[in-house]
């Protein structure tokens, strides 16, 4: 506690010390500290919102020059020029993301009164006010609304911003907002700062669409995945992929080197097999294929090399990959094809 808030402390009365020394201790039970604006709200319904809030945060109003003091006895100096007008202290174990969005969908709509301050603009929309024919339509005109008699009743011909964010309500538009129905401000506990592991947070800091930014937290991670894959970069994640990535070329190399492997020997079979029946069809003989194989179905291609998903299937060779194919292997270097023998084992 500063110099000065010691000084002020030890002029208080003893019910006010015993006051701030509360609040100061249930501050500390609390890993998040606010703020919130109390501007407002009725009495009940805010007995309603600390009763909602039980189980996920505390709300605590006093007056102000205790709440200033008790957040300085518990180290929350930088909430202090936030304490201005009606407001409260709230305190939470949530993170300062899930308490301001909780205090936001809380929130309910309500009507303006004469001499407020409108909190965004307010727009009486087009459509029927349903109101008969009568001096309203005066009314409506009177506060900038593009309004007049048609069909019997009285219509807004289009979209009409009456007062711009931040201006005063007037009488006149209190009466028309009331008749309408239209209730334009929110009524909320309304967090003005918090405070949590040390670091201040304003609402604009807070005010976030968490599913878009887990959605764009999410991309970022699997394009830097790939990133890493394709540079060979190994990590825990990227290992298992790399391997089985190198396994797949490694077969693809032995299978077009036709390298005598104990494991590549089946697909090796397979290959050969697909290549003298395609081979055979080009023939315009019905003995080409040899009569041992005549009866017999051609046995299932080998599946795309693990780690190559632009591969190709071996079901889907046609006939001139295989001629291609059959070419490749006729040109190969022997020695190239005994060096690479020795290699894979």
């Amino acid at each position: 506690m500063s110099a000065q808030a010691e000084r002020k402390t030890e002029n208080l009365p003893q019910w006010k010390q015993e006051e701030v020394d509360e609040l100061s201790e249930l501050l500390g039970e609390y890993e998040s500290v606010g703020i919130v604006g109390l501007t407002g709200i009725p009495s009940k319904q805010l007995q309603d919102m600390r009763r909602d809030l039980h189980g996920t945060a505390e709300l605590r109003v006093s007056r102000n020059t205790l709440q200033i003091r008790a957040l300085e006895e518990a180290g929350y100096e930088d909430l202090v020029s936030h304490v201005e007008g009606h407001v409260g202290l709230i305190a939470t174990n949530d993170n300062p993301f899930a308490l301001y969005k909780e205090l936001e969908a809380s929130k309910t709509p309500a009507p303006i009164n004469e001499g407020e301050v409108a909190p965004n603009d307010i727009v009486i929309p087009e459509g029927d006010t349903g109101v008969d024919p009568g001096p309203f339509v005066g009314e409506l005109q009177g506060v900038g609304a593009n309004a007049r008699i048609e069909d019997g009743s009285i219509q807004v011909m289009e979209d009409s911003t009456v007062l711009e964010a931040g201006e005063e309500v007037s009488v006149d538009l209190a009466n028309v907002l009331n008749e309408l129905g239209i209730e334009p401000k929110e009524v909320g506990l309304d967090l003005r700062a918090v405070v949590a592991e040390g670091v201040l947070f304003d609402p604009e800091d807070l005010d976030i669409d968490v599913e878009a930014y887990r959605s764009d937290v999410e991309t970022a991670a699997a394009r830097a995945r790939n990133l890493a894959i394709n540079a060979e970069f190994p990590t825990e994640s990227t290992v298992p992929t790399l391997v089985a990535k190198a396994t797949g070329e490694a077969k693809s190399l032995g299978l077009q080197a036709a390298i005598e492997d104990e494991e590549l020997m089946p697909d090796l079979v397979t290959k050969a097999d697909a290549q003298l029946r395609a081979l055979a069809t080009q023939i315009d003989d019905e003995e080409a294929l040899p009569e041992e194989l005549q009866d017999v179905d051609a046995p299932a291609q080998p599946a795309a090399d693990e780690g190559d998903e632009e591969e190709e299937s071996a079901d889907d060779q046609t006939e001139d990959e295989a001629d291609a194919a059959d070419e490749d292997d006729d040109d190969d270097d022997e020695d190239g094809a005994s060096g690479l023998g020795e290699m894979f084992g």
